[in-house]
């Protein structure tokens, strides 16, 4: 029997799995596959990880938007709304009465792009307002912009998880302790990935989860190629190396650690 994998961060609504969406969905169980948070980045990938998520029992949705997505001309939140994300997540709000909807996001700063900081500041604000509100954890994307990023989540303290952590180990602790998960992908099993396996190696294995952001990011020895859950096997056990413990207890754990933190029951 294949150890369970639950990748809580995936975008099966990308373009690059158009060509065999459903035959690869549909093979992901028989790979161990036993759950999948397909993240949203805009309201019409909202909508369309719901329908995904309508069609695969295992498969669930967090809708929210992407910091990248204020200035990309072809997300909704332009080409829909005009760049009024507040309208945008408005329209987004109603959404979560599906019970599919398990999280708020994909959502956060990004000070890689030359996106307006102010305008990132406010809408990461407002999805972490909505995730107190509705009482649901909230993904964050943190992409060099640690420090307003931790700012903001011990201000608001909500559950969640940090995605594709690349801080330090103390970083991890400190968001840890205050009850937040952390998210590992392909990207630890890359050479350059120090800081993240100290991290790994430092957390409590009860807050870590696994994920892939697929199509992006496969782990070694698949880097390069286009990333989908399966692919977590070899993260998992990497993460195991690291921690000198048995991979199964690496796929159990962390798959009941996104059934704890998405309020999913547990496959049987």
């Amino acid at each position: 029997m294949n150890a369970p994998i639950f990748d809580t961060h995936a975008h099966y609504t990308s373009r690059q799995f158009d060509a065999d969406r459903a035959q690869l969905l549909d093979a992901l169980p028989s790979l161990g596959v036993v759950g999948v948070v397909d993240c949203a980045t805009d309201y019409d990938t909202s909508l369309a990880c719901l329908e995904l998520a309508g069609r695969y029992p295992y498969l669930y949705a967090a809708l929210g938007i992407h910091p990248e997505s204020l200035i990309e001309e072809d997300a909704s939140t332009r080409a829909r709304f005009g760049g009024d994300w507040q309208a945008e997540l408005a329209a987004i709000r109603p959404l979560f009465e599906n019970e599919k909807a398990v999280a708020v996001g994909e959502c956060g700063l990004d000070y890689h792009w030359p996106i307006p900081k102010e305008d990132q500041l406010a809408l990461f604000e407002a999805h972490l307002r909505l995730a107190l509100e509705l009482d649901k954890p909230v993904i964050v994307h943190d992409r060099k912009a640690h420090a307003d990023v931790y700012a903001l989540l011990q201000k608001y303290k909500p559950k969640g998880v940090v995605h594709c952590f690349s801080g330090s180990a103390e970083d991890a602790l400190m968001l840890a302790k205050q009850g937040m998960y952390i998210g590992f992908g392909g990207a630890l099993t890359f050479k350059g990935a120090k800081r993240a396996v100290k991290a790994a190696a430092a957390l409590p294995l009860e807050q870590i989860l696994l994920e892939t952001d697929c199509p992006y990011m496969a782990p070694e020895p698949c880097r390069g190629r286009r990333c989908d859950s399966g692919l977590i096997a070899h993260t998992g056990q990497f993460l195991a190396q690291i921690r000198g413990i048995d991979p199964q207890l690496v796929f159990h754990t962390t798959a009941q650690n996104a059934n704890r933190l998405f309020a999913i029951p547990a496959s049987r």
